[in-house]
């Protein structure tokens, strides 16, 4: 391995780190639930393969569990991903030169968490350069893996953890996210505009729109927020 490899993928740990700490007890929790609603090994690893988001897979193992029709389930976890969809839209204008290849695989291992931590580097480090390209996907992969890692993990301990709340692996996930937001709030505006959403969000849930809701306070809030900013910036 080259030097230039190396630190290549010493910074990626770096910045993937704080993602790692949360996607191994996320993956791991959803290792637990995937063995103790009968799901295999082989198809509770596989699903962090191949469909690798965290919320649809936790989603999908409690729908198995209530023996939810398949399309249903399939239904269910697509609405839920539609986010991805704003989240490609964002990033999109700092991969003009990438190529079809690394676009798909950029964008096959895209999650909320790596597209905060995306959105953060692609304004202060150029994306268009080879090393920043090969960082961006290093540092997917490195995630992924770690969300691999705990998922195969949490199966193999799901017979000695038949609850994961009482040892807070639950509150992971919500914790990671806080992280990388206060990464993310540089004024006034982003703090209202975060707040507005994750309220509006909330008070979605509980009015009963249970899978549009942070689409929704998504694309309000952040219309919201873009037709302010000009005023709030001049102020």
């Amino acid at each position: 391995m080259s030097q230039s490899t190396a630190r290549m993928l010493t910074k990626a740990l770096q910045q993937a780190s704080p993602i790692i700490m949360g996607y191994l007890p996320v993956g791991f929790a959803y290792g637990v639930l995937a063995q103790n609603v009968g799901i295999s090994l082989l198809n509770t690893v596989l699903m962090s393969v191949i469909v690798y988001a965290g919320s649809s897979q936790l989603i999908a193992v409690g729908l198995i569990g209530s023996l939810i029709s398949p399309l249903s389930i399939i239904v269910t976890t697509l609405i839920v991903n539609l986010r991805h969809l704003l989240m490609s839209a964002a990033l999109s204008p700092y991969m003009k030169t990438w190529s079809s290849l690394q676009i798909a695989a950029f964008s096959f291992e895209l999650t909320d968490e790596t597209f905060a931590l995306h959105s953060q580097r692609f304004v202060h480090e150029s994306p268009h350069a080879p090393e920043e390209k090969r960082s961006a996907l290093a540092i997917n992969l490195l995630v992924q893996s770690s969300w691999v890692v705990g998922s195969w993990l949490g199966f193999s301990a799901g017979t000695l953890i038949p609850d994961v709340r009482p040892v807070g692996l639950d509150f992971a996930l919500p914790a990671m996210f806080i992280t990388l937001l206060v990464g993310q709030v540089k004024n006034g505006l982003h703090l209202m505009v975060a707040l507005l959403s994750g309220s509006l969000a909330t008070a979605l849930l509980l009015l009963g729109v249970d899978q549009w809701n942070v689409i929704v306070a998504t694309v309000v809030t952040a219309a919201l927020g873009a037709t302010l900013e000009g005023s709030w910036n001049k102020d």
